[in-house]
C-alpha cells in the first residue's frame, strides 16, 4: 500500500482488468462473514457496513451479500468459518509484507502464501519480524472527481487525517482506526465522495529497490492478490516507482 502510486495503482488496475467474479465475490463474501460475527445489523456494526458497500462497488448480488452475513452470523451453516490471519514477509528488495488473508483452513492457507512467496523471491518472517514497520490506520479514500485537492485535504484534516497522500485522481486519508467511522461521515457531509473506507496500515519506515527488484515485487503481488484467500498486501516500498 506504499508508494501509493505503486500499491494503488495495481490494486487499481486489477480492478479494472479481473474478469474473475467469482474470486472477487468470493474474496469479499468472506469479508463480509467475518465483520458479520460481530453483529449482523450494518446499521450498528460499522465494519460489515463497509464489507456490504464493498461488496455492492463491486456489483455483488444482493442474495450472495445476504448469504455471507448469514454465515457470518451462524444462521447458515454450509461451511468452515473464516478467520482472519495476517502474514509477515518479505519480498524482493527486502520490502516488507503484510499479507492479510481471510481462512477456513489455516495450515492450507500459509503452506500456499509461503510457496508463493518462496518461488516468486519472497519468504515468510516470524510475527513482529516487520509488523513493527507498520502501524494500524483507518484509509478513507476521496475521489477528487474535478474537486480542488487542497479543498479535499482541508476536509479530511478536519474530519482528523494525521496523514494525506494524493494519487491517481484520489486522495487517501490516514486516520486513528477508532475515527474511521466519524472521518468517513464528516468527509461525505462536506459534499466528498468517498470511494472506500477500510482498516489498513500505514508503513512508518520505508525502502527504496532498483527497477529489477520493483518488477520483481510488481509480480508478486500480483500472484499474491491472484490467491483465493489473499485479502489485502501492504508494502513499505518508497514511492519513487509508478
Amino acid at each position: 500500500m506504499s508508494g501509493h502510486s505503486h500499491w494503488h495503482g495495481i490494486r487499481h488496475k486489477k480492478a479494472l482488468t479481473d474478469a474473475k467474479k467469482a474470486s472477487v465475490f468470493t474474496k469479499v463474501g468472506n469479508m463480509i462473514s467475518i465483520a458479520a460475527r460481530h453483529g449482523g445489523d450494518p446499521e450498528m456494526n460499522f465494519r460489515l457496513r463497509l464489507a456490504i458497500d464493498q461488496a455492492r462497488a463491486s456489483n455483488m448480488p444482493k442474495d450472495r451479500i445476504e448469504k455471507a452475513i448469514k454465515r457470518g452470523t451462524g444462521e447458515l451453516k454450509d461451511g468452515a468459518a473464516f478467520e482472519e490471519l495476517v502474514y509477515e514477509a518479505y519480498g524482493p528488495g527486502q520490502v516488507a509484507l503484510l499479507i492479510g488473508t481471510a481462512t477456513d483452513n489455516r495450515n492450507r492457507t500459509f503452506g500456499e502464501v509461503r510457496t508463493l512467496l518462496t518461488k516468486n523471491g519472497g519468504k515468510i518472517v516470524p510475527e513482529g519480524s516487520v509488523s513493527y514497520l507498520f502501524r494500524p490506520v483507518g484509509e478513507i479514500e476521496i475521489s477528487l472527481d474535478g474537486r480542488d485537492p487542497d479543498e479535499a485535504e482541508l476536509a479530511a484534516i478536519e474530519a482528523g487525517a494525521e496523514d494525506i497522500e494524493r494519487a491517481d485522481g484520489s486522495l487517501y486519508a490516514y486516520v486513528p482506526q477508532e475515527s474511521l467511522q466519524s472521518a468517513k461521515e464528516s468527509l461525505e457531509t462536506a459534499g466528498f465522495t468517498v470511494t472506500s473506507a477500510s482498516l489498513s496500515f500505514l508503513p512508518t519506515q520505508r525502502v527504496t529497490v532498483t527497477d529489477e527488484e520493483w518488477n520483481a515485487l510488481d509480480r508478486l503481488l500480483e500472484i499474491l492478490e491472484d490467491h483465493a484467500d489473499v485479502q489485502t498486501v501492504w508494502d513499505n516500498l518508497e514511492n519513487t516507482h509508478g
